[in-house]
């Protein structure tokens, strides 16, 4: 299951775009810290999530500055 959906990044403004973009990023880091550690984490899957996410964020973010309409789903 995705962090956050593109359905919900549409409907959100700019600014708290941003803001999860930033939370996000921190959870990013925080994760990969731990792994690189070595401590064992409770679910590897989720950098793979967390990377996604932001690059679902920064997709749209991008789309819009290029006056580009997707559907929503």
């Amino acid at each position: 299951m995705p962090i956050i959906r593109v359905s919900e990044i549409r409907k959100m403004k700019p600014e708290e775009r941003m803001k999860k973009l930033a939370e996000l990023r921190a959870e990013l880091a925080r994760v990969r810290a731990l792994a690189a550690s070595g401590t064992p984490l409770d679910n590897p899957m989720r950098i793979r999530e967390l990377r996604r996410a932001i690059a679902r964020i920064l997709t749209i973010q991008r789309e819009e500055e290029l006056g580009i309409r997707r559907k929503s789903k």
